[in-house]
């Protein structure tokens, strides 16, 4: 499993092609060789393929424009397809109701079947309202139910499902085959984000369960840093994972 840097953290360094450019290297210099680029300025997709392979960095997720995933997938498909980028995120949607679900899968079935077939997979990224549970179902869980495991996939975003009162190693073993991108985030009283080791999250139980599904990576996100330099938060994640023996 590979450690990325999720560019959310980072979006208040990232409101131009300049300031993107050197974000990203600033982050490969802490040693991290995957990103997930979102939140950032717009940016030509081969421009950012060069800028990653300047600096030896592989973009394998983002989170796009939710009407453009609908509406233009195929184009969508084509500009991720110039900087290699198999994951097309969708960073939330109210997913509250059983009726907000079935809205968001009439919305995108089409949209999941056309990257499909152009070798992509629709990922949706969880917070902690997907853990509403109507009639006894997880709304986060009737999602997966309607839709199907080779056309959508899930961000699974450690913060949020312990927010939300879930367990993330259970989750990640339930969506086993739909987490190919997960988050990383640590929680601590009250109710704080904090870099990956800062926190209360069972990192042993999180790492062994995201290598026994198969997580190809594991991005680093930090949506608040609490008054603290982001990419200073980033090298603490970064060396606590690596310390782990993640890379």
């Amino acid at each position: 499993m590979i450690i990325g840097a999720q560019f959310y953290t980072l979006r208040d360094f990232c409101k131009t092609p300049e300031d993107l450019s050197e974000s990203l290297k600033k982050v490969a210099d802490i040693g991290y060789t995957a990103v997930q680029i979102s939140g950032t300025c717009p940016y030509d997709p081969a421009w950012l393929n060069e800028e990653l392979k300047k600096n030896g960095l592989v973009c394998p997720l983002t989170h796009y424009d939710p009407e453009r995933i609908a509406n233009d997938t195929q184009a969508v498909a084509d500009e991720h397809s110039v900087f290699g980028c198999d994951h097309v995120g969708i960073g939330w949607f109210d997913l509250t109701t059983p009726e907000k679900v079935d809205e968001f899968v009439a919305k995108y079935s089409e949209g999941m079947k056309i990257l499909k077939a152009n070798g992509k997979k629709l990922m949706y990224h969880n917070h902690d309202l997907e853990f509403a549970k109507i009639d006894g179902k997880v709304m986060l869980q009737l999602l997966a139910d309607k839709t199907s495991p080779d056309e959508l996939g899930f961000t699974l975003d450690s913060y949020w499902v312990q927010a939300g009162g879930g367990d993330y190693a259970w989750w990640l073993r339930n969506l086993k085959g739909r987490v190919g991108c997960v988050h990383y985030k640590d929680y601590a009283y009250p109710r704080e984000m904090r870099a990956i080791g800062d926190g209360n999250m069972n990192w042993d139980a999180i790492i062994a369960a995201s290598l026994e599904v198969d997580a190809k990576y594991a991005f680093v996100e930090q949506d608040n840093c609490n008054g603290l330099d982001p990419f200073d938060c980033l090298k603490r994640s970064y060396d606590f994972l690596s310390a782990q023996g993640l890379k």
